[in-house]
Order: C-alpha cells, then structure tokens, then sequence
C-alpha cells in the first residue's frame, strides 16, 4: 500500500503547489501584507497546531499540510490531506459525497472547540464560522470572523 502523502500527490491537481507556502517573505507581497503576516506569526502557529491537533485527535490522523491567514477580522485556515482509510476507500468507491457530508456535520460538530482555538489565540471572540471541503484536490477550509474592534476600520 502507498504513504498517505504518496497518493495525494499523485492526485493534486495540475498548477495546484505540492507544498503551501510557508510563511516566508514574498517580494511580491504589500509592505501591510509582510506585517501583518510578522505582527500574527505566533497566533497564526497557535492556530494552525490547534485545528490540525484537533482533527487528529478526532479523526485518528490530521491535514499534512496547513495555512493560516489572519488579517483584520478574519482567519482562513487551509489544510490539506488526511483523508482516513476508510474515506479514501469511499472516495474510490463513488461515495466521495457521502465524505464531505461526513466532513461537514464533523467540522459543525466541532464548531465550539475550533472556535475555542482561534480565540484563545486571537484574544477575540469569533462571531462567525464557515466551512468547506473538497476532494480534487484534497482541501479543508476554516473561515472564522472575528469581533470588530476599535483598531481594525
């Protein structure tokens, strides 16, 4: 049987990175953009390890890659991988529908505990939580909205 991560490759789809970007500078990226992303590195960590730490608690194994964005009052966590044996052999059974139903009530399940990670790490209460899944390729998506404050217009 192959790795995890050997099948996933091979089904990534084309012009899709193998890796998501690391947090490392991006000539390419505003001078606001390159803060914001050094002001949150540690809440970013924090909430990456957490969602991740979460899913593989609850799952038996987690994304093997994720990435977080926080910028005013919004978080979007993108993690990818991780499918479960038994999802992948549904997936290759012509019930991949059935996987994202499963992954949806999960992920709304688990809405207070994911929550509890962003505003544990953020300092601000979470007013809004959206999710999204995807089999080509494998991705999950945690989109979190955050209390305004005074400092963010």
């Amino acid at each position: 049987m192959e790795e995890p991560n050997v099948r996933l490759s091979q089904r990534s789809g084309r012009g899709y990175h193998h890796q998501i970007p690391g947090p490392e500078f991006d000539p390419k990226q505003s001078p606001a953009a390159a803060e914001e992303k050094r002001r949150h590195g540690g809440e970013l960590t924090a909430i990456s390890d957490g969602l991740v730490g979460l899913i593989k608690e609850f799952y038996g194994r987690g994304p093997t890659q994720t990435k977080t964005y926080y910028q005013d009052d919004l978080v979007v966590c993108i993690m990818r991988g991780g499918y479960t044996q038994v999802e992948q052999t549904l997936r290759e059974g012509g019930r991949g529908s059935s996987v994202i139903e499963q992954r949806m009530e999960f992920q709304e399940l688990m809405r207070e505990r994911f929550e509890a990670v962003i505003e544990d790490a953020t300092g601000r209460k979470v007013i809004g939580f959206m999710s999204g899944n995807q089999q080509e390729p494998d991705l999950m998506c945690e989109v979190f909205v955050l209390s305004p404050t005074d400092l963010v217009s």
